[in-house]
C-alpha cells in the first residue's frame, strides 16, 4: 500500500497548480473510509496542516489556504486532489497527502513528497 502525489513544479506567484495523491494496494473499503489530507513542510519546520477531509464531514483547511485551496477526493480511482490557487512565495514546501484508515489497525500513510516553488 502505498501513495505517490505529483503536479508539484515552479509556479510564478499568482499562479496555479493541482496535486494529486495516488493511493495503491488500498482495497475499496480502505480507502473510502480513510481520512485523507494534504501537509506540508519547509525546511527546519514541523509538517503543517494544509486541508483534510474528516469521515462524513465537511473540508477543513488551515487559515492560510482557506479561499485558496481545494482539496477533493475520488473514491473510484483512490486519488485525492489539492488544487491550490492564488500562490504565495511562502506556498513554496513539500506538500505530502496522508491517509488515515479507520477502524483498520494499519496506521498511517505518508506519500514521498512533492516540491512546490512559488517565484516572486
Amino acid at each position: 500500500m502505498r501513495l505517490v502525489e505529483s503536479g508539484g513544479g515552479l509556479v510564478q506567484a499568482g499562479g496555479s497548480l493541482r496535486l494529486s495523491c495516488a493511493a495503491s494496494g488500498f482495497i475499496s473499503s480502505v480507502f473510502n473510509g480513510a481520512i485523507v489530507g494534504w501537509y506540508r513542510q519547509t525546511p527546519g519546520n514541523q509538517r503543517e496542516l494544509v486541508a483534510d477531509i474528516p469521515l462524513g464531514a465537511n473540508p477543513n483547511y488551515a487559515d492560510f489556504a482557506k479561499g485558496r485551496f481545494v482539496i477533493s477526493r475520488d473514491n473510484a480511482r483512490k486519488r485525492i486532489y489539492l488544487q491550490m490557487n492564488t500562490l504565495r512565495p511562502e506556498d513554496t514546501a513539500v506538500y505530502y497527502c496522508r491517509l488515515e484508515p479507520r477502524g483498520y489497525s494499519l496506521g498511517v500513510f505518508w506519500g514521498q513528497g512533492t516540491q512546490v516553488t512559488v517565484s516572486s
